[in-house]
Formats: C-alpha cells, sequence, structure tokens
C-alpha cells in the first residue's frame, strides 16, 4: 500500500509504500486502552462532547492511535458543533480508507486508517470550503503529535522518497 509518511525533517513525503499493520484482536487489546480498543477496532463512538482532543486548539498533526500513521492536520480542524473532533479533508488522500456503513438504520460513509483499519468515525458532505466535507472523528482513534515533534514520526519508509 502507498501512503504518504513524515521524514526526519518533519515533512509530509511520499506517496511511499509501507506494508499494512494486521494485529490480532488480543495483541491490539494489549497495545490500547479499552476505550480505544472498542472504538478503534470495534466500530464504536465515543459520547459527543467528551472526548480529549475536541478542544485542542494546539499546531501539529492527528495519527492513528493504532499504527501512528498521519491522518488529519490542525490546518484542516474546525469546530463543528456536533461534539466530535472535524477536520474538513486528511493530511493525504491516500491515508484515509472509507467503506459503507448501513449500520443503525442509516447509510454513512465510515472513515478507516489506510494502514490498519482503525475506525476513525464518518465523513459527512456538510462541512466548509474548500472540501464541502466534515470528518467527524473520534478522539479515541487519534494521537496528537506538536508540530515541533514531527520528526518523531518518521519511519524508514519515509526517507526513501518513493
Amino acid at each position: 500500500m502507498r501512503v504518504k509518511l513524515f521524514n526526519r525533517q518533519g515533512q509530509l513525503v511520499g506517496p511511499v509504500e509501507v506494508a499494512p499493520v494486521v494485529k490480532t484482536d488480543a495483541e491490539w487489546q494489549a497495545q490500547l486502552t479499552l476505550q480505544q480498543f472498542l472504538i478503534a477496532r470495534g466500530k464504536g463512538t465515543e459520547r459527543p462532547f467528551c472526548g480529549t482532543l475536541l478542544d485542542n486548539k494546539r499546531k501539529g498533526v492527528y495519527t492513528c492511535v493504532c499504527c501512528r500513521l498521519p491522518l488529519f492536520s490542525s490546518a484542516a480542524k474546525f469546530n463543528s458543533g456536533t461534539g466530535w473532533p472535524s477536520f474538513f479533508q486528511p493530511v493525504a488522500e491516500e491515508n484515509v480508507a472509507t467503506a459503507m456503513d448501513h449500520n443503525h438504520g442509516m447509510t454513512r460513509v465510515e472513515i478507516l486508517c489506510a494502514r490498519c483499519g482503525c475506525h476513525l468515525g464518518h465523513v459527512f458532505e456538510d462541512g466548509p470550503a474548500p472540501t464541502g466535507q466534515r470528518h467527524c472523528v473520534n478522539s479515541e482513534s487519534l494521537e496528537f503529535t506538536d508540530e515541533s515533534e514531527l520528526a518523531k514520526l518518521a519511519e524508514p519508509a519515509a526517507d526513501r522518497r518513493a
């Protein structure tokens, strides 16, 4: 699979070839908190207005809680008033996958981490310009890295600039 990653200079590069991250439920449970596991691996949803990253105003990047793939930039975050962190676009289209979700009597577009399949939330067509999209994401599915620390997200594949 091809995704964009940060290099050691803190720059988003790629797309580069990476292997998918595949683990058993037991391995995910050992890595994640119970709440993270129920949401990220069990496709759950945290209660609105309770997520730890909802009111985060710092500059940086939101990564997958399971595999640390860069997913969203703080520059694309906006206050949707819905109670979940919302972004008008991912940091790279390659890094977020979609699937149709027909649960709870609704049809929605689920968003997932492209590398490990972590459930992030859903994308809706009621967001701001320039995309008109609202990526509505669970805080429990994300980790935040301050912009001064982006080099810490570097992976060997990112330095190859494929």
